[in-house]
C-alpha cells in the first residue's frame, strides 16, 4: 500500500538522518545525548550504577523508566532525576526501591532528514527521480510480501507436523539453542553500541530469564529442524553442487572475498553444515508442495 511505501521511505530518510551537534538549548524530546551518570539508593552509590559518556536516546525507553525527566537538562549542569527500580529488577537488593541519578549532559545531538526530493532519491538509489525510487521500493515490497507468505506457510505445515510428532528433546540441545538465540541477540544489540552486562544493568533483564523466555521458540526451532532433517534423509534430498556454490556466492558477496577465497578458507565443518541447512531448506520446500497436492 501507499502507507507502507511511505513508511519504508521515512525509514531510510531516519537512516540518512544527520545528527547535528546542539549547544544553544537543553535537551528536548527524541535527542540523542551523551552522559555521565551515577545512582545512589537511601544516598549511598550503589554496584553499577554508575556510567561515563553513555549514549542515550531520550524516549526510546532504553533506560529504567524515569530518565525522560532529563527533558529540559542542559550541558555541563548536574540533574538529578529519580526512577523507581522494577519489582523483578535482576539485582535483587534494588528491586522495587527507588533511586536518584545524578546526570550531567556532555553532549546533545539531533536528527536533520534530509528533504523528500530527486536529489535524495539520487543518492540513496540507482535512481534519478524520487517517482522512480518510488515504484522501486513498491516493488521490492510486494517482493519482500511474497516471500513471507511462502515462509508463513512453511512454517505452518512445519508446525502441524512437529505437533503430530511425539518428540523428546535432550536437556543440552535446548540450553545450546537458548545460547544460540541469546547470542543472536547480543550481536544485534552490539551494533548499537550496547553489551549485554549494559543491556541486563539497564532493562533489568537477566541471562537466566532471556533463556526462559526464549524456551518454547528454542524447542519449535530444534523441533523443525530434526522434522526437516529426518524429511530430508527419507527422501534423499541433498544439495546439489550449483546450489552449494550459490550459496558460496552469496558468502562471497557477504564477506566481500573471492569465490574460490571462501573455498580455500571454509573449514570442512562449515561446508558439512552450508550443504545441511540447503538441503533442509529444500525439504521444507518439499513439506509445503506435499501439503498442496493433499490439500
Amino acid at each position: 500500500s501507499g502507507q507502507e511505501v511511505d513508511a519504508k521511505i521515512e525509514r531510510e530518510r531516519e537512516n540518512n538522518a544527520r545528527n547535528i551537534e546542539i549547544t544553544h538549548r537543553p535537551v528536548k524530546d527524541k535527542d540523542m545525548v551523551v552522559l555521565d551518570f551515577e545512582g545512589f539508593v537511601g544516598g549511598v552509590a550503589f554496584d553499577g550504577g554508575k556510567g561515563e559518556d553513555y549514549p542515550l536516546t531520550i524516549g526510546s525507553g532504553a533506560f529504567i523508566p524515569g530518565f525522560e525527566e532529563l527533558i529540559g537538562a542542559e550541558i555541563g549542569k548536574e540533574t538529578e532525576v529519580t526512577v523507581a527500580f522494577p519489582e523483578d529488577y535482576q539485582a535483587e537488593e534494588l528491586q522495587g526501591k527507588e533511586a536518584v541519578f545524578k546526570c550531567t549532559i556532555k553532549e546533545i545531538k539531533e536528527k536533520e532528514l534530509p528533504a523528500l526530493d530527486d536529489e535524495f532519491a539520487s543518492e540513496i538509489s540507482e535512481f534519478d527521480t524520487l517517482e522512480e525510487y518510488k515504484e522501486d521500493v513498491r516493488a521490492k515490497l510486494t517482493q519482500e510480501k511474497e516471500k513471507e507468505a511462502k515462509e508463513a506457510k512453511e512454517a505452518a505445515v512445519i508446525e502441524a507436523i512437529v505437533d503430530d510428532s511425539d518428540m523428546e528433546i535432550p536437556e543440552a540441545m535446548i540450553q545450546t539453542q537458548q545460547r544460540q538465540m541469546i547470542d543472536e541477540f547480543g550481536q544485534r544489540i552490539r551494533y548499537q553500541g550496547l553489551t549485554m552486562d549494559q543491556y541486563y544493568q539497564m532493562t533489568g533483564a537477566s541471562y537466566d530469564k532471556m533463556a526462559e523466555q526464549v524456551r518454547p521458540q528454542a524447542e519449535r526451532r530444534i523441533k523443525s529442524r530434526l522434522v526437516l532433517e529426518a524429511v530430508a534423509k527419507a527422501e534423499n534430498i541433498t544439495a546439489t553442487e550449483e546450489e552449494f556454490e550459490e550459496e558460496l556466492g552469496l558468502m562471497a558477496l557477504a564477506y566481500q572475498m573471492e569465490i574460490e577465497e571462501i573455498k580455500k578458507t571454509l573449514p570442512e565443518r562449515s561446508a558439512k553444515q552450508i550443504r545441511e541447512d540447503l538441503a533442509v531448506r529444500k525439504a521444507a520446500e518439499f513439506v509445503v508442495e506435499n501439503a498442496k497436492k493433499k490439500a
